[in-house]
């Protein structure tokens, strides 16, 4: 099987270096026909040539001199009395004769000039210094309420933009796969393009190994998102956040204007688009460090007109897996710590998941759907859809008490069932299985338990005792006495009935 990382080769080989198919065959020790599959797959498209660029001559150069004795000096002052490249630009305005260069062409060669300034005491260093179109990407925390569930200490994606300083925010239940590339997906799409690359952590959801030397080892998942997309990731060296700080700074700042006071809202979907558009809003205003106070808004116009293209062919953020159930019928996810039901029919067998951020979905062999679960995050540790279990052992009532299905009903629903004849066990859990699916296990938990309280035992009461209390069914108010109600007349009978007797068996009547 060809990995992820030879197709890549071929791609480059192919876009980058301009071999043919036979060479790359030859240079992969690979049939052409495999070489033509990988560099005409449709999941992917190719990346633009990036030759190097020739030097030329530049306005600045008669003043670079100038430049670099300033940093050099620099090496010897306290960190905060340092020139920034604003500081560096004014001084050569004022005291220099001749200098009309702009800011931002004395701004990139002082990032350059302090970027090697600083590698000769350390080796890996980043310049701070970014074009349009790239981005940077990192997780923060905040607490949400959604549908009135707290949701603690849960995250949030960033996407900022460190040319602009614009930026974007999505929430999540948690820091998983699915959450990453779900939230990136949303904001290209929104976007409608691409960053030229984005700068990450050395985070576990992403980062396998890092290799000596610089490199890293990436997941295949992770790997394939970025050759679909065609953006470089680009990774910080450990424990060096600052390389990153315009998302550092991001993260903070979304959280105090966006997500203060503590969101709470019925579903996150419909939030997350709001969120979008609120970052739109908060672009209105002026860049804190642009020499023309240009808007953030203008800026971004800048990174959007670098954007790569979205691709034609939409990327699936799920993950499909298998696990194994135990003997009940279920499964565990995140390290066994959190748990899901399966079914009864398919205890210890392996099923199918598919698996979003939100959601997980079990599946038979052929793939058809078993049951869906929303996904468990923090304490939350089981989700428990008793609708296949309470159908299964319906049409088996008389196992009940055999199956573990019985073991795992909570107490009072356990004791309810001994009460109630053994004729009824079928159609009673039928009618649980329908009040689950109607309104949750919650609610037939309840009618069970108005039910022991009323000593009804009967299909039909269980529903009667449901429907008035999940359906707005008042009970009838008692009559209350009224003249226009005429007084029942009491017959009183003779406690001799010989003469009744008669008169039936005159009329042919008789109590055999």
């Amino acid at each position: 099987m060809t990995s992820m990382d030879q197709i890549h080769r071929i791609r480059d080989l192919y876009y980058g270096q301009d071999k043919s198919l036979t060479e790359i065959a030859s240079i992969e020790k690979l049939d052409w026909r495999t070489v033509r599959k990988y560099v005409d797959m449709e999941d992917f498209n190719e990346a633009p040539p990036s030759p190097d660029e020739e030097e030329h001559s530049s306005k600045l150069d008669p003043f670079k001199p100038i430049i670099d004795k300033w940093l050099t000096e620099d090496k010897k002052a306290p960190r905060k009395q340092r020139h920034t490249a604003k500081r560096v630009h004014r001084r050569l305005k004022d005291e220099v004769e001749g200098y009309n260069c702009s800011y931002r062409l004395t701004a990139v060669y002082v990032a350059e000039k302090k970027a090697d300034l600083r590698l000769k005491q350390k080796e890996g260093y980043l310049p701070l210094e970014h074009h349009p179109g790239e981005a940077q990407a990192d997780f923060g925390y905040a607490d949400f309420y959604e549908n009135g569930k707290l949701h603690h200490e849960a995250k949030y994606l960033v996407l900022s933009f460190p040319h602009s300083n614009g930026g974007y925010l999505q929430l999540n239940y948690g820091e998983n796969m699915e959450c990453l590339l779900e939230g990136l997906v949303t904001m290209f799409e929104y976007i409608g393009g691409v960053p030229t690359e984005i700068w990450f952590d050395n985070t576990r959801t992403i980062v396998t190994d890092i290799i000596k030397g610089g490199g890293r080892e990436v997941t295949e998942r992770f790997q394939r998102f970025c050759e679909h997309y065609r953006f470089k990731p680009v990774f910080m060296n450990p424990e060096s956040g600052w390389e990153k700080g315009n998302v550092e700074n991001k993260v903070g700042y979304l959280r105090r204007n966006e997500l203060v006071p503590v969101p709470s809202f019925e579903a996150l979907p419909a939030k997350n688009k709001e969120l979008l558009a609120a970052c739109d809003k908060d672009m209105e205003r002026e860049h804190y460090d642009d020499e023309d106070d240009r808007f953030i808004s203008e800026l971004f116009a800048e990174d959007k007109a670098a954007l790569l293209p979205l691709p034609t062919v939409p990327f699936d953020t799920s993950l499909y897996t298998t696990v194994r159930t135990d003997k009940y019928g279920k499964f565990t996810l995140d390290a066994g710590k959190h748990r899901y039901s399966a079914s009864p029919a398919f205890c210890e067998e392996t099923v199918r998941l598919h698996i979003t951020s939100a959601e997980v979905i079990v599946m038979d062999s052929d793939l058809h759907e078993v049951v869906r679960h929303r996904r468990l995050y923090g304490d939350d540790h089981e989700s428990m859809d008793w609708i296949p279990y309470l159908r299964y052992i319906a049409r088996k009532p008389r196992s009940l008490k055999n199956s573990g299905i019985y073991d795992m009903m909570p107490e009072s629903m356990r004791m309810y069932m001994d009460g109630c004849e053994s004729k009824s066990r079928g159609k009673i859990l039928k009618v649980l299985a329908e009040l689950t699916e109607r309104s949750g296990f919650e609610s037939a938990l309840t009618t069970v338990n108005k039910a022991i309280e009323h000593q009804a035992t009967d299909p039909d009461s269980l529903m009667s005792l449901y429907r008035r209390t999940y359906m707005d069914v008042p009970p009838l108010p008692p009559i209350e006495p009224s003249e226009a109600i005429p007084r029942m007349k009491v017959i009183m009978f003779p406690s001799d009935l010989s003469a009744l007797d008669a008169v039936l068996a005159k009329g042919g009547a008789s109590n055999g």
